[in-house]
């Protein structure tokens, strides 16, 4: 396969893909997605934790494609409500989704998908082209994590944003700043070995 064709990098990986090979990639896109919900630091004041989550939610839907990128963060949400502690702190249950936290998750899931649909027509093997496709994937976190946590809290919007986004601006220009390096070097490493074959 010229490497030319392939939109992700799980085709870049994977030329075939069967059902087993996307079960164990759901699998594996779980478990990342939970060492990196355990990176956890509490905000003063804030019930909404900073935690390495929204990067893997970026990093699974460039690399695995809209849809099982989708698949596996709805997973990873699945697991979760019923009782695994692969939330942050450890954390389970249906109350991580309908608390103040839920409205990042479901954010998540859908930055999973847009990054995802992004990466299939090849925005994340460019800088140029993966910087706003990270910041539109964080846009899609932050909006509804935002929404629902002014709606569970009832506070006021000025408490929201400075306690569910300015906290956390820092940290995703890092997180940004990492997928951004990662995802075209990548590719770029692809694109030397299959030149090399």
């Amino acid at each position: 396969m010229s490497i030319s064709h392939v939109a992700t990098l799980k085709s870049a990986f994977l030329t075939r893909s069967t059902a087993l090979t996307n079960v164990a990639l759901i699998a594996g896109g779980v478990g990342f997605l939970t060492i990196l919900a355990q990176i956890s630091l509490p905000v003063p004041g804030s019930p909404v934790p900073v935690t390495g989550q929204t990067l893997g939610a970026l990093l699974i839907g460039s690399a695995y494609g809209a849809s099982l990128g989708l698949t596996t963060f709805a997973t990873y949400i699945a697991i979760g409500v019923v009782g695994a502690p692969v939330f942050a702190q450890a954390n389970s249950g249906m109350s991580s989704l309908s608390g103040a936290t839920g409205g990042y998750l479901v954010g998540m899931l859908i930055a999973t998908n847009i990054t995802g649909a992004l990466a299939g027509r090849k925005w994340d093997q460019r800088i140029r082209t993966v910087l706003p496709t990270m910041l539109t994937g964080t846009f899609f976190i932050f909006t509804p994590g935002l929404i629902w946590l002014h709606h569970v809290t009832s506070q006021s919007w000025a408490w929201t944003f400075s306690k569910g986004l300015t906290p956390f601006i820092f940290g995703e220009v890092i997180k940004i700043a990492i997928a951004s390096t990662l995802l075209p070097s990548l590719w770029k490493i692809i694109r030397v070995n299959s030149h090399n074959n």
